[in-house]
């Protein structure tokens, strides 16, 4: 879960400072904690998946106890929407996914036969407008790369910020699966990852030859030296450290991404994630079937995926310019 979880705090100043209303927040606790087992041992949801879950109907229950609503049973479809309107001056997006974890909670007291109704269902999240992801043109992957150096590089870090550039735009990998990643996840002589995805779901993924050079030169020489720094000892699993031998960080992926861009002279905004989108999108480009891509990416559904098939904007104009006959 990648949005952020403010929400109404011009709503919620009231709460935190009434430790009235806070000590009322108990009587939804019991109900919440029944929720989150529900979806952690049931569903079989990751914990950073249950955690956001609980961090939306947390709020959700305090801004009921700021309304004097103190039961589960008192909440009204027009609480609801009073609810979703108080979240105005968040993202579209965001607001749908807190809705999404309101529906769910009021689904499982429905099931439980804690409530009868479900008042949340007829409650619409707001329209999220389609937003073409953020992607690298191919000769910007290509200028990011290179700025980690070439095949006569001997820092140790930059073969391994090359090896990991290579590896994230070769497996279009989320940022939290590439730093998760272990050395018995790869086969360099098959060209396969294997990524473990959001809910511990596994996918196999091809490597092209970019990506595995790149990681055999990191593992062969670079990653040992990395290793030698840690004062706790090795860390044998993981395929990407940090200077001190450790497992490399989310934030860490983050900064090397935003290094090299400005070193590539790339003014976009860049970040992990934006590596991912220009994979999915070369592929779609290049001919890919969309069925695949959702593989290759990890997507539940083919929907998530169908945003790379949108022509982009530069695409659109050169295919006009040949095409319309009244262009040149």
């Amino acid at each position: 879960m990648s949005n952020s979880h403010e929400v109404g705090v011009e709503d919620l100043s009231s709460v935190s400072h009434d430790t009235n209303n806070t000590n009322k927040v108990s009587a939804f606790d019991g109900h919440i904690e029944q929720f989150l087992v529900y979806i952690e041992v049931e569903r079989g949801l990751s914990a950073a998946t249950v955690a956001a879950y609980e961090s939306d109907i947390r709020r959700y229950a305090q801004w009921c106890v700021s309304r004097a609503i103190n039961d589960v049973k008192d909440i009204t479809t027009q609480d609801v929407e009073q609810f979703v309107v108080s979240m105005h001056s968040m993202s579209a997006r965001s607001i749908a996914r807190r809705l999404a974890s309101i529906h769910e909670f009021h689904k499982f007291l429905v099931s439980q036969g804690e409530l009868s109704d479900d008042v949340s269902e007829t409650i619409k999240p707001p329209k999220i407008g389609e937003e073409l992801p953020d992607a690298l043109t191919i000769d910007e992957v290509s200028r990011l790369i290179a700025a980690c150096g070439d095949d006569t590089e001997t820092d140790p870090v930059r073969i391994r910020d090359r090896a990991l550039l290579e590896f994230m735009y070769a497996s279009a990998a989320r940022v939290s699966e590439v730093v998760g990643a272990n050395i018995s996840d790869i086969d360099l002589d098959t060209r396969v990852a294997r990524i473990i995805g959001k809910g511990d779901k596994q996918r196999l993924v091809p490597l092209g030859s970019y990506a595995c050079s790149a990681l055999q030169r990191y593992l062969d020489s670079a990653r040992m030296k990395l290793a030698e720094k840690s004062k706790t000892g090795l860390e044998m699993r993981a395929i990407f450290l940090n200077k001190r031998g450790k497992r490399l960080s989310r934030q860490s992926v983050w900064e090397i991404v935003k290094k090299y861009a400005q070193a590539a002279g790339i003014d976009k905004e860049i970040h992990p994630h934006t590596l991912r989108h220009s994979c999915a999108t070369h592929l779609i480009q290049g001919g890919a079937d969309v069925r695949t891509v959702q593989e290759l990416l990890g997507h539940a559904s083919v929907t998530t995926t169908q945003i790379y098939t949108h022509v982009s904007p530069q695409a659109l104009i050169e295919s006009y310019i040949l095409s319309h006959p009244r262009a040149k």
